[in-house]
Order: structure tokens, then C-alpha cells, then sequence
């Protein structure tokens, strides 16, 4: 069976790995149900793998990680038996799984306990692939905030210098103005 993708690539970008998973899991021959095995959704973001591996111990179990893939292998020694076997029902086969991890999943820990081996996963975002609110500002409100705000100096300042310098010139006219005046006579206005 092939399945035609070109209508996801032409809307979508980054999804090749998943047409590739897809068109693998078509064409892979029946995997073996040794194992058994359970996957469980405790929350939105953790899960559990608990497969049944009676008869293994925790030496015997070898967990990988490596390209987004989890192998689980289990292999036992043979063991030498003093009698005869009348019935072998508990097989105890080597063994290996292969679960395809999605990304930012990480595998926290493995527990083997009463012939159960429980694989705890995890998906962690990155910091920077969680939401974020981006505010939306005004280019009105922008521009007024980048503009310093001119304030006026205070009024013993106010003055200009030209200015001053005119008042100092007319204050040095007034004080010769008595002088020039004949007879002594003290002009109106100022007292003698």
C-alpha cells in the first residue's frame, strides 16, 4: 500500500520524518507480540511503558535511546536445567522492541519490579518552544515614548543671555543719568 503525501507538503513544512514513520510502519513485516506490552497517559505530558518480562532480571535488560528511538532488548543466559522438561509455557527468549519517541520526549526511568518493567517518559518543552504573548504596541504611543520630553528650565534661568546682557547695559544708563545732569540739581525722581 503507498500513500501519496503531496498534498500535506504542499501546506505543511517539517512533517518528511513523519511520512517517512508512516510509510515504514507499511511496509515492516508483522512484529512479533513477545513481549506484551501496555503504554499508559498518566497526564498531558508523562506516560508509562510497562511491559510484561517474566523471567528476566534487571542485568538481563538492556534500555537504548538513540534517534528519537527507545530499543528495549532482553537476553538470558541459558540456563542448565538438572531435569527434564515436561512443559516450557514461560518463554524466555531474547527480545528486542523498538518505540518511535516523538521529539522533546525524554525517558526518566526504568523499574523492573514482579516480572513487570515499568519505563517512565516524559515530553519537556523547551523554554523557547512554549507560547509566549507578544503585546502589540501603537506606533502612535511608540513614538511618543522615544521622543525626549523637553521641559522648560527654571525661571532663574529662564533668561537668555542676550537678554541679560541688554538689562546689565541698560542698569549701567540709568546710574550715569544723575551725572550728566547740570547745575547738581537732582532731576525728578531721586532725592538729593
Amino acid at each position: 500500500m503507498t500513500y501519496d503525501f503531496a498534498p500535506l507538503f504542499r501546506t505543511a513544512i517539517g512533517f518528511d520524518r513523519l511520512a517517512r514513520l508512516v510509510d515504514n510502519a507499511a511496509q515492516s513485516p508483522a512484529a512479533s507480540s513477545y513481549p506484551p506490552y501496555n503504554i499508559e497517559r498518566l497526564g498531558d505530558d508523562s506516560y508509562v511503558l510497562t511491559m510484561a518480562v517474566a523471567g528476566f532480571g534487571p542485568d538481563d535488560i538492556d534500555l537504548t535511546v538513540q534517534d528519537n528511538m527507545l530499543i528495549v532488548a532482553g537476553r538470558v543466559a541459558a540456563a542448565s536445567s538438572a531435569g527434564e522438561w515436561l512443559h516450557r509455557g514461560i518463554a524466555n527468549r531474547a527480545f528486542e522492541r523498538r518505540f518511535v519517541l516523538a521529539d522533546q520526549i525524554l525517558v526518566e526511568s526504568a523499574d523492573l519490579t514482579n516480572g513487570l518493567l515499568r519505563i517512565a517518559v516524559r515530553r519537556v518543552v523547551p523554554e523557547a518552544l512554549k507560547p509566549r504573548r507578544i503585546p502589540v504596541t501603537s506606533s502612535v504611543a511608540r513614538a511618543t515614548v522615544s521622543q525626549p520630553a523637553i521641559s522648560e528650565p527654571p525661571a532663574s534661568e529662564s533668561v537668555a543671555p542676550e537678554h541679560q546682557a541688554s538689562e546689565h547695559q541698560a542698569s549701567e544708563h540709568q546710574a550715569e543719568a544723575p551725572a550728566a545732569n547740570d547745575g547738581g540739581v537732582p532731576s525728578s525722581g531721586h532725592a538729593a
